[in-house]
């Protein structure tokens, strides 16, 4: 539960734009079960005397998945808004009894990054943190490259390492959601299944294939049915863009 909690993170964070005000709320189902929920707001704020986006994420068990689980998960980064590599990111973790918290800061110009936790090192140019890796995708246009059947592969930073995030491109879908019916981008990241999923290859993200790109489903193939994050509330500059 708690690895498909972290994945429902990164699903929500392909949402977030440069606007100054904006919020995504997504609800995490099982059937009819509710059993958690993430909601990401965008800022544009300043690092280091530097423009920059200020994503901030925040997602939590509910319910009876809470008493079993009690996750709450806080992701943010910094943003460079011109090549949307991270300047900063943060992590902080509470699940359970479990605590996690960390600070990391990226300096792209020579490949390194600096830890809280485990000092400085050199990584791979271009890397992204775990929240920066979706929407670095979406702003820099890799969905309207791929092909059919393509796989990909992204540096990115997480649990205080790095390693290489690999997805596949399945073309597109019209899906049915809050919004009506929209044409999405279908990708599929390969992930650890372990005793969940039914596959690696079990997991896919739904991005509308419009200007907005925005993450309306994300479906768990797993051992026991389908489990769904769904988009219930999309505000753009204050303004509900999703009619109830």
């Amino acid at each position: 539960m708690k690895r498909i909690f972290i994945l429902l993170l990164a699903f929500v964070a392909v949402g977030a734009t440069a606007q100054p005000i904006e919020k995504l709320e997504y609800t995490l189902r099982y059937s009819f079960i509710r059993g958690g929920k993430a909601v990401l707001q965008a800022n544009e704020t300043t690092y280091d005397d530097q423009k920059a986006i200020h994503y901030h994420l925040e997602g939590n068990t509910v319910g009876l998945a809470d008493k079993l689980f009690s996750v709450h998960d806080i992701y943010e980064s910094f943003i460079n808004p011109d090549t949307f590599l991270p300047y900063k990111a943060v992590r902080n973790v509470k699940e359970r009894r479990y605590r996690y918290y960390n600070e990391v800061f990226f300096f792209n110009d020579n490949d390194s990054i600096f830890s809280q936790r485990s000092g400085g090192r050199k990584v791979p140019h271009n890397l992204v943190d775990f929240l920066g890796a979706f929407f670095y995708l979406r702003h820099n246009h890799y969905l309207d490259r791929l092909d059919f059947g393509e796989e990909f592969t992204i540096p990115v930073f997480h649990a205080d390492k790095h390693f290489m995030m690999t997805a596949k491109y399945l073309g597109t879908e019209k899906i049915k959601s809050e919004m009506g019916e929209k044409e999405c981008h279908v990708l599929a990241p390969r992930v650890d299944k372990g005793k969940l999923l039914k596959r690696s290859d079990g997991l896919k993200f739904y991005i509308t294939k419009d200007a907005d790109r925005i993450p309306l489903l994300l479906e768990f193939d797993m051992n026991v049915g389908a489990l769904k994050c769904e988009l219930h509330s999309y505000e753009k500059r204050g303004v509900q863009q999703i009619k109830k």
